[in-house]
């Protein structure tokens, strides 16, 4: 396959673990025995520089910061795949970027939240290293084509 296609699936894999995220993690309701400490911390506020703020303020925008982050991630995962059709071997130092970024979410996930994020990322740094190994220079595109067409001229 070529690298477009690893790169569609991975921007469509991050977009659907951003709006997971959201769903779940940011705005999910807390199980029925952990509901008064969630709503301790919501109830507890201290000053932090000049505003009142509580963990929970803190817990939802981080929450949303990451969706935020997943998102943007996810569009230009999908701009990226466009720029590939031309010449995706340049893209690697980027791709290179984001394979790193997802494998250090991955690792982040599996030591403080639990399997679906730590799945949902190794299989966008499994798309991602996948378009990394297929990507090709245009002129080594272009040999490839020449040749295979010299081949199917000498028949």
């Amino acid at each position: 396959m070529k690298p477009v296609i690893y790169l569609r699936i991975a921007s469509i894999m991050t977009l659907i673990h951003s709006i997971l995220h959201t769903v779940g993690g940011v705005f999910g309701k807390a199980p029925a025995g952990q509901a008064a400490i969630v709503a301790a911390s919501m109830r507890y506020r201290f000053e932090v520089f000049g505003v009142m703020r509580s963990y929970a303020d803190f817990y939802r925008g981080m929450g949303l910061g990451i969706t935020i982050a997943l998102t943007m991630d996810a569009a230009i995962l999908w701009l990226l795949a466009s720029l590939a059709k031309s010449d995706a071997a340049r893209l690697r130092p980027i791709l290179a970027v984001f394979f790193v970024g997802y494998l250090a979410l991955a690792l982040n996930s599996y030591t403080f939240f639990f399997s679906g994020p730590v799945i949902a990322e190794l299989l966008i740094v499994l798309c991602i290293g996948a378009a990394i190994f297929t990507a090709k220079r245009a002129d080594e595109r272009e040999e490839s084509g020449t040749q295979s067409e010299m081949k199917t001229a000498q028949f």
